[in-house]
Formats: structure tokens, sequence, C-alpha cells
């Protein structure tokens, strides 16, 4: 199976399955002379870890190992290897459907591509998978924040529900990251009602990164949102993404949608810090639809693996959406193309 790799200077590459006995990660590419410990990678695998409030009942400490790439608490400049153990695996949820294709995953799409597939809780292709990433964009966080780039996403909209303000302060103060706590607790009110009803929501997380100098990214095929775009596609329950106004931007005239240039710089942020492929000095902004999760209780019609109709009913411990649990990872993908992209030749380096 190719595709498990990313990045092309700070790279990174995943391994593992949901129900095995681990998963981890191999980052190339770090400088040397970081200061980094599991400590400072715990604390992004803390925040997607289920176990806690509306998320999955699955209990996983996360805990994460570097195996490689760090002596006496400082980076080596060689390959950085993180390992997390699967702790509390339970495949025998998924052995009653074993030969019956799950609506909305990729089992069947799996099987049309490789002729076979681990259905223990999706395996390689489960949202587990994510933990890698979070571990490894640590990695990258600890070295873009010694440059003084910083990057937080929230979520914007949850269950048809959306924010009216944007307190960044508020973020970390409820479970779902959301930076408006009227909204917080409608929305938390919300899920438990779609969770008694055995469905599941989606939403929309903004991401946002600080201290960004202008000159990441190439103005062709290796354009920075490009790059951004890509990543954040690349997570599971991602079903759009934009930058900036994005599609609100269609409906726009050029005179409202342009960032005016003043020799103090630009008076707007419109185009989301990206233009031409390449950052402009201001923050960037991009936001991801989330779909909903697609493990829900209540009956689908399928096919088994030999075509026959069925019903199905998901049993297990799933989430009632990506949200919040998917927010932490797409921090993670930002931070991983931010980096890679600082370790390219630019002139204001």
């Amino acid at each position: 199976m190719a595709g498990n790799s990313f990045g092309r200077i700070f790279s990174v590459t995943t391994w593992g399955e949901s129900h095995g006995p681990a998963l981890g990660a191999v980052v190339e590419g770090c400088p040397p002379g970081i200061a980094l410990s599991a400590a400072d990678i715990q604390k992004d695998l803390e925040r997607r870890r289920p176990g806690k409030a509306l998320t999955s009942p699955r209990k996983e400490t996360d805990a994460v190992e570097i195996v490689s790439g760090v002596f006496q608490g400082l980076t080596t400049g060689t390959p950085i290897s993180l390992i997390i153990y699967n702790r509390d695996v339970r495949s025998s949820d998924y052995s009653d459907i074993a030969q019956l294709y799950r609506p909305g995953h990729a089992d069947r799409t799996y099987v049309q591509k490789y002729g076979f597939r681990d259905w223990r809780g999706g395996g390689r292709s489960s949202a587990r998978e994510t933990a890698a990433r979070v571990a490894a964009g640590a990695v990258a966080r600890k070295y873009l924040e010694g440059c003084g780039i910083f990057v937080e996403a929230f979520t914007r909209a949850l269950a048809g529900i959306e924010c009216t303000r944007v307190d960044r302060e508020e973020i970390n103060k409820n479970p779902l990251y959301c930076p408006d706590r009227e909204a917080a607790e409608k929305m938390e009110a919300r899920l438990s009602e779609i969770r008694a009803q055995g469905d599941s929501a989606g939403g929309i997380v903004e991401v946002r990164a600080t201290g960004c100098p202008a000159g990441l990214g190439e103005p062709v095929f290796d354009k920075l949102d490009a790059r951004l775009a890509s990543a954040i596609m690349s997570v599971g329950a991602v079903k759009g993404v934009e930058i900036g106004e994005g599609f609100q931007a269609a409906s726009m005239l050029g005179s409202q949608n342009n960032d005016p240039l003043t020799p103090e710089g630009y008076q707007s942020n419109h185009a989301g810090g990206i233009l031409g492929g390449i950052s402009s000095g201001m923050d960037i902004v991009l936001r991801a639809a989330v779909k909903p999760i697609p493990s829900i209780s209540m009956p689908q019609n399928t096919v088994d693996s030999q075509g026959n109709p069925c019903v199905i009913k998901v049993k297990g411990r799933h989430d009632v959406s990506a949200i919040p649990r998917i927010v932490p990872v797409l921090e993670a993908m930002t931070l991983l193309v931010l980096a890679d992209f600082m370790l390219h030749p630019f002139a204001n380096r």
C-alpha cells in the first residue's frame, strides 16, 4: 500500500491499524537541537484521545514513546520514531459485521482496490490512524514555535449550530473547543439528543496560523493553499476545505474580496493569508467541512461481501461526531505543511 508518507523535507510516515498492537509515526527532516520530550507530544494527544465526554468510550491512554531521534532532551536531526500502543482493543465488537459493508465507510472501496480488508474497526482506514498524525504534528509544533509560528483550531459549527462570536480564551474551556460559550452549550445539548437517537452529526472546524512569514509556497503546482487543502482533505471525515473567504468569495465582488495594500501592509485578509499560492504574512485562515460519523446504531441498508442485500446496525464504541477529536488532527496537518515549507528556500528566511 502506497501513500503512507507526507511532506518533502519535514516528512512523516504513519503506520499501524486500529486494532493492531500499536500505531506510530516516523518523522524525518526535523532540525537538530530542538527541545522535545514525550510530555510535549502527550499534550496534543490528550486532546485527541477517546474516552472523554461526547466521544467514544474506548479507553485509550494514547501514551507516546519516543524511540529514536532525541538525545538528552534534544532532537538529533535523525529520524524521530514515535510509538503508541493500543490498550483497549475489542475486535469482537466487529465480528458480527465482518462480512458486511458499513455505509459511509471505506469497507467496500478498500476491498475493490486491494481484494482484502481488515474488518476490525476499519484497520488502516480507521480514524485511529490520526493519533500518529497528532504525535508527528506535535514535533512540528515544537519546531514552528521556535520560529514564532502558532497554529490553533476550533469548532466553528456543529450539528447545525454556529458560533456567533470568537473568543479564543473560551476554546479550551469546553470539551468541544468552541470559542463561543453559549453556542458550545447548545452544541452539547444537541449532540446528546442525536446520540440518544443513535445518529451522528457533522460540523465545521476553523484553523488559524499566526506568525507565518511571507514567502512560503510556490506559485504553480506547489501552492501553499494547495498543499494545505491536500493535507486537510487527507483526514477521513473531511469533505471540503476553504481558504479565507472560500466559497463565500464566489458571491462577492472583486472590490469586496480584494485586500487593499497600504505602506503598513494589507487592510483586510479575505485571501486567508495566501496570495498566488504564497503566504502574504497575514494570518493563514482555513475551514474544513466535517461529515457526520458513518458508524451509527440506526438500521441502514447495505450488502454483504457476496453482494446480498442486508440491514446493518453498527455496534461498538463510536463518537457521535468527529468533532471535537478532529480539531487537534487538523491542527497537526496544518503544522506539518508549514514545517515542511519553512525548510524550503525563500527570501524572507
